[in-house]
């Protein structure tokens, strides 16, 4: 039988399946293109949000802690300075969503009530910490605070359900408490009245870390409705805790000049972008990133409170805070117990 040959008419038609599918491979690699273009593009502008707020909250952290100190010494009255910072972010935040420049939650019974509990941790917290850097320098608090990471994980893994900690986090906890415990042994300035407050900012700052965390994914609210929140509904049994103290007392025998006036001022504004910031970052990251940051940020105030005056630690008190600081750096929070099972857990 003869060998048919293919119609000229024919070709065309072969010609144009071949275009289609070229076409088609063609507009296939162009949407992948574009696809990747686009992924790139929401991980540079995560990237530069998560950078930025990182320096926003880096800038009020590292200053924070200095600023109080200095502020509390011209100003022995810590009730009342408290109470000063937390009015003003309150204010500035209430006045800022009546003008429409930002948007703050409405006091509201259901928000309210649950905030209650917030408000009690975050007083105890800010209250200690006052009274820590009021009866010791600001080494002693840095050195403590850098252990946190490996309390919080304990209380992760007893009420929040994560797994254990990992043998590298271990090794690190081993030398966070060498590192504070050492601390204590060289520092020259120990007063026993700090390292109550100590215990008891630990207990706070412990309970605020849990709880709040549980607010923040239970009750959905703006950043600055939690400013707003947090600080009004702490400022009003400041204010009587510093009449109770006879604070008043403490404020009228004061000389009032530029010297008290204006840290007092710079520790309102630093107030009120430390809680801002923070809040935005809780939001936009991980809670181990969010420690991580806020563990770094320590070695700026040390750096900071060694170069403004000479109310800091020893060279040895120094070399054991940055053991802490090193330590708890490298700490790795473990993961959920419900990951483990998926696969191996790293670090």
């Amino acid at each position: 039988m003869a060998e048919r040959t293919p119609l000229i008419g024919q070709q065309p038609q072969q010609r144009s399946v071949q275009q289609s599918q070229q076409d088609k491979e063609s507009h296939s690699k162009g949407a992948g293109l574009a696809v990747n273009c686009n992924d790139i593009a929401q991980r540079t502008v995560w990237l530069s949000i998560t950078v930025s707020l990182t320096l926003y909250y880096a800038l009020c952290s590292s200053t924070m802690l200095v600023i109080n100190k200095v502020a509390v010494h011209q100003i022995p009255a810590p009730s009342f300075l408290l109470f000063c910072q937390l009015a003003v972010s309150a204010l500035v935040a209430r006045l800022g969503g009546a003008m429409g420049i930002i948007e703050v939650d409405r006091m509201e019974w259901s928000k309210f009530k649950p905030f209650v509990w917030v408000t009690a941790g975050f007083l105890g917290t800010i209250f200690a910490n006052i009274k820590v850097l009021q009866n010791s320098n600001v080494e002693t608090f840095i050195t403590f605070r850098s252990s946190t990471p490996m309390i919080m994980s304990l209380c992760d893994w007893i009420f929040l359900g994560r797994a254990l900690p990992s043998l590298r986090s271990w090794l690190c906890l081993i030398f966070l408490v060498g590192g504070a415990v050492g601390y204590v042994m060289v520092d020259t300035a120990f007063k026993l009245e700090a390292y109550l407050w100590l215990v008891a900012w630990y207990v706070a700052f412990i309970f605020e870390g849990i709880y709040v965390k549980h607010m923040c994914d239970s009750v959905p609210m703006t950043s600055w409705g939690r400013v707003y929140y947090t600080n009004a509904m702490s400022a009003v049994p400041l204010l009587f805790i510093s009449l109770f103290l006879n604070e008043h007392q403490t404020l009228m025998s004061l000389h009032w000049g530029v010297e008290t006036i204006f840290p007092l001022l710079l520790s309102c504004a630093v107030g009120l972008g430390m809680s801002h910031a923070g809040y935005l970052l809780r939001d936009h990251v991980s809670a181990t990133t969010f420690t991580i940051v806020g563990i770094m940020c320590k070695i700026a105030t040390v750096m900071i409170n060694y170069m403004i005056w000479d109310k800091h630690a020893n060279s040895q008190g120094m070399a054991f805070l940055l053991i802490c600081v090193v330590a708890g750096t490298f700490y790795q929070q473990a993961p959920k117990r419900s990951e483990v099972n998926k696969g191996p857990m790293v670090g």
